[in-house]
């Protein structure tokens, strides 16, 4: 039987009260899981929005996804994980890493299926188009700006590998420490050539790049 954790979602405070929706997608998993056997763990955010991946919920069904607790995690309808494809780009790219499979039911993303699997490749595919794009007029407004005199932020301390993968790990909602924790274990050099990252480390990297991005942008 396969461990799973469905996941839940109310995104106000009286909805969470209430207790409107969440028995409702509790009724789609639990109808998929009856089909497939599952044993499921639930774990709910009541009156959480899904604009942030910083959920207590959700965090804590993650780390039990990447403890080996479970062996996947499943919503009844992809807004209920995340309302931004960005978000769900990076959880799918989390959860290939760590081997736990991810299963919206709405959207016919299930990992575990070949069909899935391509339909998530694609969402990912798309939401690296998009940064890309982000990335490359990013990349002539910097040029611009400096043609104009504007002084930007120090230079990159990281290679541009190292800070995509900084921000691959925070939309993928992990916390500052968490970030830092897993550029450790991945053994990620941090701008002097040492192996030790630091929440404030992770902290400054992100904040410089908004901070640039502010100075281009004024």
């Amino acid at each position: 039987m396969e461990k799973v954790i469905g996941y839940v979602r109310v995104s106000t405070e009286e909805q969470g009260r209430s207790g409107l929706g969440l028995e409702a997608q509790r009724a789609t998993i639990a109808r998929m899981a009856d089909a497939h056997d599952w044993d499921v763990t639930w774990v709910e955010d009541a009156g959480a929005s899904g604009k942030s991946l910083n959920r207590p919920g959700l965090q804590a069904a993650l780390t039990a996804l990447k403890a080996g607790q479970a062996d996947a995690l499943v919503v009844a309808k992809l807004d209920r994980l995340s309302r931004s494809v960005h978000d769900f780009a990076g959880l799918l790219l989390v959860a290939r890493r760590e081997g736990w499979a991810l299963n919206a039911l709405d959207m016919g993303v299930d990992t575990t299926t070949s069909a899935g699997t391509m339909v998530a490749h694609v969402m990912i595919a798309v939401a690296e188009w998009e940064r890309a794009v982000i990335g490359d007029r990013t990349s002539a407004a910097l040029q611009a700006a400096q043609a104009r005199g504007v002084k930007l932020g120090r230079p990159r301390s990281v290679s541009k590998e190292v800070e995509m993968r900084v921000f691959e790990l925070r939309a993928a909602g992990l916390s500052y420490a968490r970030v830092a924790e897993q550029l450790n274990v991945e053994a990620v050099p941090t701008a002097h050539g040492g192996r030790a990252w630091h929440a404030s480390t992770v902290s400054r990297i992100l904040n410089r790049k908004a901070n640039n991005r502010s100075a281009v942008l004024a």
